[in-house]
C-alpha cells in the first residue's frame, strides 16, 4: 500500500496526525488467520487497521467467545487500555481476513494523546462502541434463544466480509459462539428448514439480510 493510499484510509484524522503515524510506526501486511495478540502478551504496537478484518475474542479451556471486529479505519480498545496501565492483555486478536494494519508503539502514545486531540477521539469512541457490543454480547447469551443468536452472528459476518454467502464452518461458527459444533449443525439446518439460510459448496447464505 502506498503513503497516499494509507492517507487515504486515514483521511479520519488530520494531516499532521496522518503524518507522524507514518513515521512512527510500521505498516504490516498480515496474512488471513494470523495471530495479532494473545492473552498474557504485554502489549508493544497498538493496531489501526486499515483494511481486512481483524476479530478479538475470549478464550476458556477449549471454548471461545467473539467479543468484536476491528474494521478498517478502526483500533483494539482492549489493547489501548491495557498498554496504558503496563498491563497483560486479556484478548486474543487474529486477522480474519488478510489485512493492512498500522502497527503504533506504545511508547508513542502519550505524544499522540497529548499533542492530537483527534487520536484520543478515535478511542474514546471505540470504548463506547465497545461497551455496547458488549451489553449486546452478554443479552445474547442470557436472554436470546441459540437460533436467534446464530442469524445475528451470520448477518454481522456478511456485513463486515462485505459477502453472502459466507465460507464458515460449523466448528468456526461454535467457537465463536461459545458452544459445540453439534449444536451449530442442528440449529442451522433448523434454519434451513424455515427457509431462512442456505447451505451450499460457497457457504451459508442468508435469503434475507
Amino acid at each position: 500500500m502506498t503513503t497516499e493510499e494509507i492517507k487515504k484510509k486515514l483521511s479520519i484524522f488530520n494531516e499532521a496526525l496522518v503524518q507522524d503515524l507514518l513515521e512512527a510506526s510500521q505498516v504490516a501486511e498480515v496474512p488471513a488467520h494470523t495471530e495479532l495478540l494473545r492473552e498474557g502478551q504485554y502489549i508493544k504496537v497498538i493496531p489501526i487497521v486499515l483494511e481486512g478484518l481483524v476479530k478479538v475474542f475470549t478464550r476458556h479451556e477449549d471454548r471461545e467467545l467473539l467479543l468484536y471486529y476491528i474494521q478498517p479505519t478502526e483500533s483494539c480498545i482492549m489493547s489501548y487500555s491495557a498498554s496504558l496501565k503496563n498491563t497483560p492483555s486479556h484478548i486474543y486478536a487474529e486477522t480474519e481476513e488478510e489485512s493492512t494494519i498500522i502497527l503504533v508503539p506504545v511508547d508513542r502514545l502519550p505524544h499522540l494523546r497529548q499533542s492530537y486531540p483527534d487520536f484520543s477521539t478515535l478511542f474514546i469512541d471505540l470504548y463506547n462502541s465497545r461497551y455496547r457490543d458488549l451489553l449486546d454480547t452478554i443479552h445474547h447469551v442470557l436472554f436470546d434463544r441459540m437460533d436467534k443468536r446464530l442469524l445475528d452472528y451470520l448477518k454481522e459476518k456478511v456485513k463486515v466480509r462485505n459477502q453472502n454467502p459466507v465460507k464458515l464452518s460449523h466448528q468456526q461458527i461454535a467457537d465463536e459462539l461459545g458452544t459445540v459444533r453439534e449444536v451449530i449443525s442442528r440449529v442451522i439446518k433448523k434454519l434451513e428448514i424455515e427457509g431462512v439460510v442456505i447451505q451450499d459448496p460457497e457457504g451459508i447464505k442468508i435469503v434475507e439480510v
